[in-house]
């Protein structure tokens, strides 16, 4: 038995690497062969015969292109061979066309081939040629048909999953791209700020030690606390992509504001932070937005502003979060883009991924730079004092 299926699975292979046309001559020589056997058996030597056994088979070598014309030709060369009692064996090559149009036929296409299917079938089963008992012949041309459908319904489920992987692979490698740009967006996000911080202090390290030595082991100590925090919010992003979707490490949210104002303070910007407004509740997403947009915003003013004040501000106003950076920067009023891209780009993908605006550039009413975001919010109502 295990022969036996070794033996099928090589015939198997060995037909699907011969090109389609080759194998339907085959198919089609043979039943051709099987056609005419009985009749050179019984020394009947008729060319009328072998011309209608050739038309009866030999049309299936085109039976994948045109199936329902091959049907029809092959059932009438048929019929003609039976009504004149010139086949006594299974009709080879009609069944072979039968299946066929069940298999490769249109639904139309379908019922046109059954009607005349019948219509052979009621010509060649008359009592003076009938090849074979009525019943056999009914079972094996139902057989054949449903041999085709079951192929053409196996053909169908293919093709259906094939085209449900291909969309599959397609949102498989959008999401990846989502989970990149994210990835791209907090690494950035994580170690601008910190490291812009850390650039400043050190910058200014050198000069202030000779003079205050007590404001440059304040600036070392900054360093050191800007490295730390970069240190912690690497590890955790890196224990994101290491760690299952459903076990994700908290985010900076609001509450963290306060915090990324003072470390600014640290690096010697004068920094303001007021909050006015009844706070809401918001998705996280929501809230780790408003952080990243304060935190990128004071990162640009570190690194491109030359400012001498920052005024960070938080407005609930209502159904929306209000988040307004604004420097009085002295440096060139087009900012110099972010290396990467990730910067504003990044700010302005967290922002309208939470449903809300942002506008960015120069102030109108005086030198600076002006970051204003717009968030929607929840309806769930805290009350917060106003705080400076």
């Amino acid at each position: 038995m295990r022969k036996l299926s070794e033996l099928r699975r090589r015939a198997t292979e060995a037909a699907y690497a011969l090109p389609p046309l080759v194998v339907d001559a085959i198919i089609a020589l043979l039943c051709y062969l099987a056609t005419i056997a009985s009749p050179v058996v019984d020394a009947e030597d008729s060319t009328s015969m072998y011309l209608f056994a050739a038309f009866s088979s030999l049309p299936l070598v085109w039976r994948r292109r045109w199936p329902v014309p091959v049907t029809f030709i092959t059932g009438i060369a048929t019929a003609v061979l039976a009504v004149n009692d010139l086949i006594k064996e299974v009709p080879y090559g009609q069944l072979v066309a039968t299946y066929t149009f069940a298999a490769l036929g249109s639904q139309l296409w379908r019922f046109v081939g059954i009607a005349g299917t019948i219509a052979g079938l009621s010509v060649s089963l008359t009592p003076k040629s009938n090849p074979l008992p009525v019943a056999a012949t009914l079972i094996l041309f139902g057989a054949a048909y449903g041999l085709g459908a079951i192929a053409r319904s196996r053909r169908d489920l293919i093709a259906t999953l094939e085209a449900r992987a291909q969309q599959l692979a397609a949102d498989y490698a959008e999401a990846a791209s989502r989970e990149r740009q994210r990835i791209a967006r907090d690494m950035h996000d994580t170690l601008a700020h910190s490291v812009s911080l850390m650039v400043v202090q050190a910058e200014a390290g050198p000069v202030v030690v000779r003079r205050d030595p007590a404001a440059a082991e304040r600036a070392f100590d900054a360093i050191a606390d800007a490295g730390r925090d970069a240190l912690t919010q690497l590890r955790r992003t890196l224990g994101v992509l290491r760690s299952e979707p459903a076990s994700r490490a908290p985010q900076p949210g609001l509450d963290a504001i306060g915090p990324l104002v003072e470390q600014a303070r640290a690096a010697g910007l004068v920094v303001s932070f007021a909050e006015a407004g009844d706070r809401r509740s918001v998705p996280a997403d929501t809230a780790v937005a408003a952080y990243r947009v304060v935190q990128e915003a004071l990162t640009n003013v570190v690194r491109h502003a030359r400012a001498a004040q920052v005024e960070v501000r938080l407005d609930w106003n209502g159904s929306a979060l209000v988040l307004e950076v604004r420097d009085d920067g002295r440096g060139p009023r087009r900012r110099p883009p972010t290396p990467g891209g990730h910067g504003l780009i990044g700010m302005r993908e967290r922002v309208t991924a939470c449903g809300g605006t942002l506008r960015t550039g120069a102030a109108t009413d005086g030198p600076g730079f002006v970051v204003h975001a717009t968030l929607p919010l929840v309806e769930s109502v805290v009350p917060v004092q106003p705080r400076g």
